[in-house]
């Protein structure tokens, strides 16, 4: 019976060993607060989506979260700075006629414009876009002006 008591002292005493071990090489300082890394300070702003997520680059986004009825598709980017991004697209747009869950989608040519980069209320390490510039160099959905300018959700 002493067997099965000495094993387990054994197990008990060298699992407090390691968590002793690993706490003390993970632990920070008291009243410290975790460092961020400088690279994530020079990091492009980012453009958040609907889902609130951080993207870069991205070829699809939704511009009506509540129903999607305009969205940007193939979008290519020719700059992407810490001031500004530039993407040549499409915008589909539906005309809800007559009305929307009826409508048709109709494709229109489009320069997309971010600027105005600011902190991220999710994380304020992050920079993001707060404006977005529509540039409809032909054709362009009934009652849009040339350019639309939108500001972006947080």
């Amino acid at each position: 019976m002493a067997r099965p008591a000495v094993w387990t002292a054994l197990l008990l005493g060298a699992s407090t060993l390691l968590s002793a071990a690993m706490t003390t090489a993970t632990a920070a300082p008291p009243g410290s607060t975790p460092a961020r890394p400088q690279a994530a300070q020079l990091q492009a702003p980012v453009l958040v989506d609907c889902s609130f997520n951080p993207n870069v680059h991205p070829t699809d986004f939704i511009l009506a979260c509540g129903d999607g009825n305009s969205r940007l598709t193939g979008l290519s980017w020719s700059h992407w700075g810490q001031s500004s991004a530039t993407a040549e697209g499409v915008n589909v747009v539906n005309d809800c006629k007559p009305y929307c869950a009826a409508g048709t989608f109709h494709p229109y040519s489009v320069t997309v414009r971010l600027d105005r980069p600011e902190a991220w209320k999710k994380d304020p390490g992050v920079q993001r876009f707060t404006r977005m510039s529509l540039t409809y160099p032909n054709n362009r959905p009934e009652g849009y002006a040339r350019v639309m300018t939108y500001p972006l959700w947080d």
